[in-house]
Protein backbone atom coordinates (compact mmCIF):
# COMPACT_ATOMS: atom_id res chain seq x y z
CA UNK A 1 0.00 0.00 0.00
CA UNK A 2 1.21 3.60 -0.62
CA UNK A 3 1.59 6.33 2.43
CA UNK A 4 -1.94 7.32 2.24
CA UNK A 5 -3.86 4.00 2.10
CA UNK A 6 -1.27 3.22 5.27
CA UNK A 7 -1.96 5.97 7.28
CA UNK A 8 -6.03 5.64 6.77
CA UNK A 9 -6.37 2.28 7.57
CA UNK A 10 -3.99 3.00 10.42
CA UNK A 11 -6.82 5.53 11.85
CA UNK A 12 -9.56 3.57 10.74
CA UNK A 13 -7.87 0.60 13.21
CA UNK A 14 -8.09 2.95 16.09
CA UNK A 15 -11.10 4.99 15.14
CA UNK A 16 -12.81 1.44 15.48
CA UNK A 17 -11.34 0.90 18.17
CA UNK A 18 -12.64 4.53 20.77
CA UNK A 19 -16.17 3.50 18.41
CA UNK A 20 -16.53 0.44 19.72
CA UNK A 21 -15.12 1.10 23.31
CA UNK A 22 -17.33 4.06 23.63
CA UNK A 23 -20.15 2.54 22.10
CA UNK A 24 -20.49 5.78 20.34
CA UNK A 25 -21.15 6.08 16.42
CA UNK A 26 -20.01 9.21 15.89
CA UNK A 27 -16.06 8.73 16.56
CA UNK A 28 -16.14 7.73 12.39
CA UNK A 29 -17.55 10.37 10.81
CA UNK A 30 -16.06 13.08 13.09
CA UNK A 31 -12.59 11.47 12.14
CA UNK A 32 -13.81 11.61 8.43
CA UNK A 33 -14.69 15.19 8.68
CA UNK A 34 -11.18 16.36 9.98
CA UNK A 35 -9.28 14.19 8.13
CA UNK A 36 -11.19 15.84 4.71
CA UNK A 37 -10.53 19.15 5.85
CA UNK A 38 -6.98 18.56 5.16
CA UNK A 39 -7.29 15.80 2.46
CA UNK A 40 -10.49 14.23 0.58
CA UNK A 41 -8.52 11.28 -0.67
CA UNK A 42 -7.21 10.34 2.55
CA UNK A 43 -10.95 10.72 3.90
CA UNK A 44 -11.99 8.60 1.17
CA UNK A 45 -9.10 6.04 1.82
CA UNK A 46 -10.26 6.16 5.72
CA UNK A 47 -13.94 5.76 4.99
CA UNK A 48 -12.75 2.71 2.61
CA UNK A 49 -10.59 1.04 5.23
CA UNK A 50 -13.12 1.23 7.97
CA UNK A 51 -16.13 -0.14 5.41
CA UNK A 52 -13.53 -3.16 4.41
CA UNK A 53 -12.69 -3.60 7.97
CA UNK A 54 -16.44 -3.61 9.77
CA UNK A 55 -17.43 -5.58 6.69
CA UNK A 56 -14.47 -8.70 7.67
CA UNK A 57 -15.77 -8.64 11.38
CA UNK A 58 -19.31 -9.01 10.27
CA UNK A 59 -17.86 -11.73 7.96
CA UNK A 60 -16.25 -13.43 10.96
CA UNK A 61 -18.98 -13.18 13.28
CA UNK A 62 -21.13 -14.62 11.06
CA UNK A 63 -18.94 -17.77 10.27
CA UNK A 64 -17.56 -18.34 13.45
CA UNK A 65 -21.64 -18.15 15.13
CA UNK A 66 -21.90 -20.58 11.89
CA UNK A 67 -19.55 -22.79 12.98
CA UNK A 68 -20.84 -23.18 16.51
CA UNK A 69 -24.27 -23.80 15.53
CA UNK A 70 -25.95 -20.56 15.90
CA UNK A 71 -28.37 -19.45 13.80
CA UNK A 72 -26.21 -15.86 13.29
CA UNK A 73 -27.26 -13.53 10.49
CA UNK A 74 -29.49 -14.09 8.35
CA UNK A 75 -28.10 -13.77 4.17
CA UNK A 76 -30.60 -12.77 1.86
CA UNK A 77 -30.87 -15.32 -1.27
CA UNK A 78 -31.61 -14.37 -4.77
CA UNK A 79 -34.89 -14.44 -4.31
CA UNK A 80 -35.09 -11.37 -1.54
CA UNK A 81 -35.77 -7.98 -2.13
CA UNK A 82 -34.98 -4.71 -0.33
Amino acid sequence: MGITEDIADGLAKKAIAVENELEDESVIPHVATLIGASSQTTQEAFLTAVRVRKAEARAIKFLKDKLSGKQGEKLPTSGDKG
